[in-house]
């Protein structure tokens, strides 16, 4: 098995599953893959009942079944330059900071290959951007989430990557994020420090864990409250982790709006005008905006800051707030 394969274990087949076909005792177990890419697997030969190949996808299963299922690495091509229209914020020869809409992923991804900011760059920088992060993410320093907008540093060459790149990792970027939360933190002011890493209950999700998992602080201020049913809160990341706003704030009872992953089912219930509800609970993407972003620049060593006015979207929410 080559180091970029997944294996699954599935547990064992117990009696009230005995009889059903593979592909649908599978799929029920394992709910995050679709039951007809479980069929391509079994078809393909990556299903395994005691180390023995299983090849049949009506199969009836028996008490006892042990199944395992190998998840080859994903064959994905070259991303192709797309002629996307980008917010370009700041640009030289070195670098270039963008103002990324919500909607749209850094980089190509299962599921996800077109349409991305790096099929934009591919576009607008042509061969100029770095390669240290390989073909599919050239010129990517960092990322945000596919829903949140914001502000990112594309590098153009692999000394400007290697210079930011340090500066990521001494955790000496400065990032600033406005966030729009259920409820309000208590204290308003304060840090939140936990390990961040899968979710043991969900692999979708990210979570604190109490081992394992990597450094994460997130430093936060309140703005704005809006009652008791929501607030504006500033995020300074010390360190960058997968969702960690999300889930660091999440985990503070305070999940973002619009965050359909990590929101709790507590919402409803929060002190909002019926009127307003529907603006409000089903907001499309998580109230998250990277406002300002701040670093050396690699060549003339000067300190740079910019900073991105909220999108019409957020804007829009936070007038409906402001009615609470």
């Amino acid at each position: 098995m080559s180091d970029n394969e997944n294996e699954l274990y599935v547990p064992k087949v117990e009696s009230p599953n005995e009889g059903l076909r593979l592909d649908k005792f599978l799929s029920q177990q394992l709910e995050e893959i679709s039951r007809s890419r479980l069929q391509q697997l079994i078809e393909d030969g990556n299903v395994f009942l005691f180390n023995e190949t299983v090849s049949n996808i009506s199969r009836k299963i028996k008490t006892g079944d042990e199944y395992r299922i190998v998840i080859p690495p994903a064959e994905e091509a070259d991303p192709e330059p797309e002629d996307i229209p980008l917010d370009i914020v700041y640009e030289d020869d070195d670098l270039l900071v963008v103002n990324k809409p919500a909607g749209m992923t850094v980089h190509p991804a299962a599921g996800s290959y077109n349409g991305t900011l790096v099929n934009a760059l591919l576009f607008h920088c042509h061969d100029n951007l770095s390669g240290i992060n390989g073909v599919k993410r050239p010129g990517i320093v960092h990322r945000i989430d596919k829903d949140t907008s914001g502000l990112l540093v594309v590098a153009k060459n692999d000394f400007a990557h290697n210079f930011l790149g340090e500066q990521f990792a001494a955790h000496s970027i400065e990032r600033t994020y406005l966030a729009f939360v259920y409820g309000n933190l208590n204290p308003l002011q304060g840090r939140i420090e936990g390990n961040i890493g899968r979710s043991p209950s969900d692999r979708k999700k990210m979570a604190i864990v109490p081992t394992g998992g990597k450094h994460a602080v997130t430093n936060y201020k309140t703005l704005e409250l809006f009652k008791r049913a929501a607030s504006l809160v500033q995020c300074n990341l010390e360190t960058g982790r997968t969702h960690q706003i999300r889930v660091h704030l999440s985990s503070a009872g305070n999940p973002l709006i619009g965050d359909q992953l990590y929101v709790k089912s507590h919402k409803s219930a929060l002190p909002i005008p019926e009127y307003l509800k529907t603006s409000v609970n089903y907001f499309p993407r998580q109230a998250l905006h990277a406002k300002s972003l701040g670093f050396i620049h690699p060549r003339t060593k000067e300190f740079m800051q910019f900073s991105s006015q909220l999108p019409s979207d957020l804007e829009e929410l936070y007038q409906v707030l402001k009615e609470i």
